[in-house]
């Protein structure tokens, strides 16, 4: 079956209906598969990478981006345009190799914006693939699009990054940031179920949600732990309250121009416990370049 690149995308919430053969979306992705690394990741939460040295998440770096936000850790392949184009069928050799080399799961960081790509990959490895496979994603998904992974897709690691339209707006130009990804989320969370782990702890299927709290911003972290008690009983999913905002170089909007207090953070972690959520918290070192991969091509 050939390839069907969209004529008039609307595979994020942007719909920004760019004619993907010929132009680039508002995303940056245009009518090549691109991708900036693929190798076993470290730095993913204990049941994502495990523990072994030799083993880690087999993660695959698309470039491009459907969300935008100004602080990303990623902004060279998001919004730089580095990476390396390859084909559906390199792409299946690649999930292979990585599953070869020891990956617990395919990792695929950003991928929205070349899921007919994906989905193609995943079919040309029919059952050679038999580790899961994962969707990291910054939680800004169609509903209609993620109906298309039912299936393929055993593990959602999204984001959830804000409740208030007025962040979303001022660092992601997304004012309906919260509105989509709640949506967004319950669809996941249909498809895939409560977490499962193996006898290892490493998991096997469903959701690990992300939050990133932001500098100023601790309030609006506790009203989306809010809003996830009410939606999902607190063993049925994983948190992952992360306290690693670095400023990026150059950042005008005053307020992100510092890290996050400890005691921001603190409330936060605080009252995902008094909730009952289960998940992983980070030590406040956290904030550095560490956890960034360099994005040179490896294993492409």
């Amino acid at each position: 079956m050939a390839l069907m690149i969209p004529a008039h995308c609307e595979l994020c919430p942007r719909r920004c209906g760019a004619d993907r053969r010929v132009a680039t979306g508002r995303c940056g992705a245009g009518n090549t598969l691109r991708a900036a690394r693929a190798a076993l990741h470290r730095w993913e939460e204990p049941c994502i990478s495990g523990e072994d040295p030799e083993r880690g998440s087999g993660t695959v770096f698309f470039c491009g981006c459907t969300l935008g936000c100004v602080f990303c850790q990623n902004a060279s392949i998001s919004h730089g345009g580095e990476g390396k184009d390859i084909t559906p069928e390199r792409l299946a050799e690649i999930f292979t190799e990585l599953q070869a080399a020891g990956a617990y799961n395919i990792n695929l960081v950003t991928p929205t914006q070349y899921l007919p790509w994906i989905t193609e990959a995943l079919s040309l490895c029919g059952r050679q693939l038999t580790i899961p496979v994962l969707y990291n994603t910054g939680g800004y998904e169609r509903v209609e699009t993620l109906r298309q992974l039912a299936g393929k897709v055993q593990i959602y690691l999204p984001d959830l990054k804000y409740y208030a339209s007025e962040l979303s707006a001022r660092y992601s130009a997304a004012p309906d940031y919260f509105a989509v990804a709640s949506l967004a989320l319950r669809e996941m969370f249909r498809q895939v179920g409560a977490v499962r782990f193996d006898e290892n702890g490493i998991l096997q299927g469903g959701m690990v949600v992300r939050h990133l709290v932001l500098p100023g911003a601790h309030k609006d972290s506790l009203r989306l732990l809010d809003w996830l008690a009410g939606e999902f009983s607190p063993g049925e999913i994983r948190m992952s309250l992360m306290s690693q905002y670095t400023p990026p170089a150059g950042i005008t909007i005053k307020e992100l121009q510092r890290p996050v207090f400890t005691y921001e953070y603190r409330k936060v972690c605080d009252r995902a416990a008094e909730l009952g959520f289960l998940g992983y918290t980070q030590e406040r070192c956290s904030a550095d370049a560490a956890y960034t991969p360099p994005f040179d091509g490896t294993g492409l």
